[in-house]
C-alpha cells in the first residue's frame, strides 16, 4: 500500500489558481452571483476581480439588484447591471499598474459572459480555465472562433 505523502495532496496549478479564484470570488457584492477571476502568466499572478460596482459607488447590497426588479434572466442584458465583471475587473486592475494581460491564463469560477469574451479576447488571452458554467452560447462560440482553449475543472 502506497503512503499518502504531503506532495500527493499538493493541487495542480489549475486547481491552485481556481481556489483562488473562488476566495477572489467572496469579495463579491453582486446579489444573484459571486464570481471571480484571477488572470496569471508563467505561474505568476498578475492581477485578480470579482463582480461589483465601481469604485467609489454603492453596492447592489445596499441598492438592491435592478436585473432581479425587471426579472432579467441570466445570461441576458448585461448591460442592465451596476456591476462590473469579474474579468472586467481582472482586467482592469492590470491596465491601471501596467500591466500586460497578453499570453495570459484566465482562472474563473464560472464562464465569461460575450461582453467579457471580446475584451479577453482583444487582451491576447491564451487560454481560461472555468469551474462553472454559464448560459451565454455566443461567448463560447467566440472563444472556439478565437482559438482561445477552455478548460472546465471541477
Amino acid at each position: 500500500m502506497k503512503k499518502k505523502t504531503i506532495l500527493s495532496k499538493r493541487p495542480s496549478w489549475d486547481e491552485y489558481f481556481l481556489e483562488v479564484a473562488r476566495l477572489v470570488a467572496k469579495r463579491s457584492t453582486c446579489l444573484r452571483r459571486s464570481v471571480g477571476a484571477v488572470l496569471v502568466k508563467d505561474k505568476r499572478i498578475l492581477a485578480t476581480g470579482y463582480n461589483g460596482a465601481p469604485a467609489g459607488l454603492k453596492h447592489c447590497a445596499d441598492v438592491g439588484c435592478m436585473r432581479q426588479k425587471l426579472k432579467i434572466p441570466s445570461g441576458e442584458r448585461h448591460e442592465l447591471c451596476r456591476a462590473l465583471h469579474a474579468e472586467q475587473n481582472a482586467l482592469i486592475q492590470a491596465s491601471l499598474y501596467g500591466i500586460s494581460a497578453k499570453g495570459s491564463t484566465l482562472y474563473a469560477t464560472c464562464q465569461p459572459c460575450v461582453i467579457c469574451v471580446k475584451m479577453l479576447i482583444n487582451a491576447g488571452i491564451k487560454e481560461i480555465v472555468i469551474a462553472g458554467a454559464y448560459p451565454d452560447k455566443m461567448a463560447a462560440d467566440f472563444l472556439k472562433e478565437a482559438g482561445i482553449k477552455v478548460k472546465k475543472i471541477k
